[in-house]
């Protein structure tokens, strides 16, 4: 936001420099990003009077203006052609300076010397404020030859300012002046004319009332005016405007422009003789709905979006930009002023979404004071009333839906202790006082406050606590370092973080690097792996910062593909491994039933490069990366099963889902070849995700001493169908092989034309142990028997 410094000093008593006021207010939260002086280069200007004016004597094009500049006389010659005798204007004399930088001196045209020039709005730096081509003509009270840059403001300093969100009472000269009365002491707000305007109008013009049928216009006022005559505001109006970053327009647009950049208030004028029908009513836009607005775009409005209508054609988006249909132009001669408070949500959305930056949406979404908001009508109403532009009519017409109660916060001597190691109550509530904050009741040790209407961001006693720290400062004058106090007991990084680092440090010890990916990503990534539109699967963002940001990840993987994209488009052609620790959002249909789950993720490209120059490369397969996710588990005493699965997007036959005692918490894939293709990826990509809940508060290892007996060894072979499991036929023989087996493994699979259709061969290597003896052959022999026969009554072939 941009400050008139000049202004500021017109409503406060300010005894510092622009400086100095820049840092006071840095330091308390009201950033000052630059400060800037539009028109510092001007040196040596001076208002003068043209005392007479005359034809060149030998150039018709040209005339001679005869200046008085307070007791001396100059002699210009210009081509302009608005010039009258007794016109103040801007006189450069030799040797002064022009906006751009220019050093004047004398001039012959013609035989005839022209010392310096009359200066246009343009030659001011103040293009802007020009409305008529030619010289710039001053109002009267300008004293000639006094300084015409102090004389006309152009000395203002004018500072940008950084506002955060939460400070929307800052956005404006009155709420600036509110904070440099606190940080100042001694300044005091001047006293200006505004008071409520009376409401329950009846204008003669047979107007209707207004109607508000949707909650998010809670507070709704309008003004008439009448006998309008639009022109240009007055020269001091526009030039305030123009170093303030505005374009003055006429005097009803550059009044409510001044009002909002005093109170804070945005209004809006409708021409009360091109409204439909003479009411007006606020609803919610219907899905599909048109308006034209002010920029003569047309905009496509969805549910969700405020509307000013009337006769039930939209003739303004509330809060953004009024529309095409009703503005204000040069025949205008009756109009609706308009000052309401709305839905700082909706309004801040509604921008957004249209890609409308307008100044008062800016202001609504952060929150107007609605205490100020129909006091602005007749701020309004006066600035016009003063410049002949119109009659206002006294009263005015008004639709409240709500009433906005003051809130009381409690500030206590013991926080105010705990916070600032500082406890004066009576110094607190004199900083506050001139925040703004009235103090309502007393007791020893605490203070309540009204909070007011503009400060919607305190709402508990930590807020006031900070509204004192700020202002007091955090010198180590005023709050002096101090060492934290020893912990009772020793600092505990947490099970989550050690078992994130435990991953962290295996998967990189097998080569991967860790990437992090944003949460929020577009449906297009979603789409794009085969998942559908289905609301288990995604989690949409009411208020998304872009399409590709709208969407809540279900998987860790589409932002894992669009990191590889990035790569290859850089011209990365090599075997790449990247993996993740983050979060994924899914589980059910509905709102409440999705829920956060903590993942790891990763994937392996095997590369796009074909050619090595010595010996043959690796290829990385499934099995490659199903040892990696063995490695991970086992890093955290963890042993996986696997078991086949489907996935939208998994390569059939190289698709497996992670199974850990016997409940799924991830999987292992290749992406379809399709899909590869239509990702423009080169190379297979490797996937695997599981959930990391599992893998906490697991128990401890226990020891104990080795067993020192030997291991009677023996083997099992028999066929199995195919679409069985190894997983569950190795539960199968550990739960029928009798107490004394201690290990099972797997140790040949064959497949082929010798064996029945749909079947496999599967041999095991058995290993029997007892913790107290050796055993025998003939102990063992019993117990591998019950096995064998198990087997076979369960349907397998033994071989």
């Amino acid at each position: 936001m941009l400050l008139s410094l000049r202004w500021l000093r017109e409503l406060i008593d300010l005894p510092l420099d622009g400086s100095t006021l820049a840092d006071r207010l840095t330091f308390t939260g009201t950033e000052v990003e630059g400060i800037g002086r539009p028109c510092e280069k001007l040196k040596g200007i001076v208002i003068a009077r043209v005392t007479s004016l005359e034809t060149h004597p030998s150039r018709s094009d040209l005339l001679l203006a005869h200046l008085d500049r307070g007791g001396r006389k100059a002699l210009c010659v210009t081509a302009a052609r608005n010039l009258s005798e007794n016109d103040l204007v801007c006189y450069a004399p030799p040797g002064a300076t022009l906006a751009d930088g220019t050093v004047l001196g004398e001039r012959e045209f013609a035989g005839v010397v022209s010392q310096g020039m009359v200066l246009s709005a343009e030659e001011l730096g103040l293009p802007s404020v020009e409305t008529e081509v030619g010289i710039l003509v001053l109002p009267e009270g300008h004293e000639p030859g006094v300084d015409a840059v102090t004389s006309l403001g152009l000395d203002d300093e004018i500072f940008e300012l950084s506002i955060t969100p939460n400070r929307g009472d800052l956005l404006s000269v009155l709420g600036v002046a509110r904070e440099v009365q606190a940080l100042v002491p001694g300044s005091q707000i001047r006293e200006f004319e505004v008071d409520l305007p009376r409401d329950e109008a009846v204008w003669p013009v047979g107007f209707k009332g207004i109607t508000i049928a949707d909650a998010g216009c809670p507070l709704y006022g309008l003004g008439f005016i009448d006998d309008i005559t639009v022109a240009p505001s007055p020269l001091d109006a526009r030039i305030r405007l123009a170093l303030l970053g505005q374009r003055p327009i006429s005097n009803i647009v550059d009044a409510t422009n001044l009002t909002m950049l005093f109170l804070g208030q945005p209004l809006h004028a409708f021409d009360f003789d091109r409204l439909p029908e003479p009411e007006i009513t606020v609803r919610g836009a219907r899905q599909g709905e048109m308006i034209r607005t002010l920029d003569g775009k047309d905009r496509l409005l969805e549910e969700g979006d405020l509307l000013i209508t009337s006769g039930g054609r939209p003739v303004g988006m509330a809060g953004v930009m009024g529309g095409e249909n009703s503005e204000v132009h040069e025949g205008t001669v009756r109009v609706l002023m308009e000052a309401a408070w709305f839905d700082p949500v909706r309004v801040s959305r509604t921008s957004r979404r249209l890609g409308i930056a307008s100044e008062a949406a800016y202001r609504f979404a952060r929150v107007v004071d609605p205490a100020r908001c129909l006091v602005s009508l007749n701020y309004v109403h006066s600035l016009l009333a003063g410049w002949g532009a119109g009659r206002p009519e006294a009263r005015i017409q008004v639709s409240r839906q709500r009433e906005w109660d003051l809130h009381e916060v409690t500030l206590t001597r013991k926080k105010l202790e705990r916070y600032l190691l500082w406890d004066d109550l009576t110094e607190a509530e004199t900083i506050l006082y001139r925040l703004g904050f009235q103090a309502q009741s007393r007791q020893e040790d605490r203070l309540s406050f009204i909070v007011p209407s503009y400060r919607p961001d305190v709402r508990i006693e930590e807020d006031l606590i900070e509204e004192v720290a700020r202002i007091r400062g955090y010198d180590d004058e005023i709050i002096p370092s101090r060492l934290p106090g020893r912990p009772k007991d020793r600092g505990d990084i947490g099970a989550t973080f050690r078992l994130w680092r435990k991953l962290r440090e295996a998967a990189m010890a097998r080569g991967y690097m860790e990437s992090v990916q944003y949460s929020f990503i577009s449906p297009e990534s979603i789409e794009a792996i085969g998942l559908g539109e289905d609301s288990e699967e995604r989690l949409l963002l009411a208020n998304p910062l872009s399409r590709e940001q709208s969407v809540l990840r279900p998987l860790l993987l589409p932002g894992f593909i669009e990191a590889l994209q990035a790569n290859l488009r850089k011209g990365w052609r090599q075997a790449l491994r990247l993996f993740e620790c983050g979060d994924s959002y899914g589980g059910g249909d509905g709102l409440e039933l999705f829920r956060e789950k903590r993942r790891f993720g990763a994937i392996v490209f095997v590369g796009k490069e074909r050619q090595v120059l010595y010996g043959t490369r690796r290829r990385e397969d499934f099995f490659s990366v199903k040892a990696d996710v063995d490695a991970l588990f086992r890093a955290c005493r963890v042993r996986p099963d696997y078991r086949p699965g489907k996935l939208p997007f998994g390569h059939a036959g190289q698709t497996a889902m992670i199974h850990v005692d016997g409940e799924a918490v991830g999987f292992l894939a290749r992406l379809k070849p399709i899909l590869e293709k239509e990702l423009d990826l080169g190379g297979a990509l490797y996937a695997f995700e599981f959930d990391l809940d599992v893998l906490l508060e697991r128990d401890l290892p226990s020891f104990a001493t080795e067993v020192p007996f030997p291991a009677v060894l023996r083997d099992v072979s028999f066929l199995a169908p195919r679409n069985v499991a190894v997983a569950d036929v190795e539960a199968f023989i550990r739960s029928h092989g009798g107490a004394m087996l201690d290990k099972v493994e797997l140790f040949d699979v064959y497949e082929g034309d010798s064996l029945p259709v749909g079947f496999r061969s599967l041999a095991f290597s058995l290993s029997y142990r007892h913790a107290d003896r050796t055993l025998v052959d003939a102990e063992v022999e019993a117990d591998h028997q019950v096995l064998r026969e198990a087997l076979e009554s369960a349907g397998y072939r033994l071989r």
